[in-house]
């Protein structure tokens, strides 16, 4: 209360301020970002499934090696096939190994918040964060997959107008090997490209 005084007329002005004690409460509402099990659930399982067909694509690439013959103009020409002398190969089973390190990564991560019992995709930028890495990953899958999937098409049809043959008739289990590495490849490509979509859905949820 303040009040103020003239001579003999007293005039007082009061200002009545509101008491601040036990019985008033200031409650200040955060947002914080919902849990979504469906979504974190989902999450595990593409980045396991990522993780496994990655490690798949790199293990049968590497074993893609045989010996074996084939005869040209009357002369027998012993092969030898191996993934590290194409370097379309070699980049497949780089990528693959990487692709690999990086779900794995993603998945001890998600397992060290489960045990916290924090959010999954704390915040926006996280969720960001995520949907960069996963695009790449998914972008260079396809890549290193398509570029592999041509050397294998060449070794399956030969060469056209000349006298090289088809190298998987004499080398089948090289050939047979490389499309399964391949094909992994490209599931693994499908699996963090899901993983992308779910980043997506992620976002208006934080």
């Amino acid at each position: 209360m303040a009040s103020y005084g003239n001579g003999q007329n007293g005039l007082e002005l009061g200002i009545q301020k509101p008491a601040i004690g036990s019985n008033t409460v200031l409650e200040l509402n955060i947002s914080v970002a919902s849990r979504c099990p469906r979504l974190e659930l989902a999450m595990v399982v593409t980045r396991a499934a990522a993780l496994l067909m990655a490690l798949l694509s790199m293990s049968l690439m590497i074993s893609a090696k045989q010996r074996g013959s084939f005869i040209i103009f009357g002369i027998q020409i012993p092969l030898y096939a191996n993934w590290s002398f194409s370097d379309s190969l070699e980049s497949l089973v780089g990528i693959s190994a990487a692709a690999a390190a990086y779900s794995l990564a993603q998945l001890l991560l998600i397992a060290h918040k489960a045990l916290k019992k924090v959010h999954v995709v704390p915040t926006r930028r996280y969720a960001w964060m995520l949907l960069a890495g996963d695009q790449v990953f998914a972008y260079a899958m396809m890549s290193g997959g398509s570029a592999a999937a041509a050397v294998a098409n060449l070794n399956r049809t030969g060469i056209q107008h000349t006298a090289l043959p088809n190298f998987c008739k004499p080398l089948p289990r090289f050939c047979d090997l490389s499309a399964a590495s391949i094909a992994c490849a490209f599931v693994s490509c499908s699996f963090l490209a899901t993983s992308t979509i779910i980043d997506v859905i992620w976002l208006p949820n934080l």
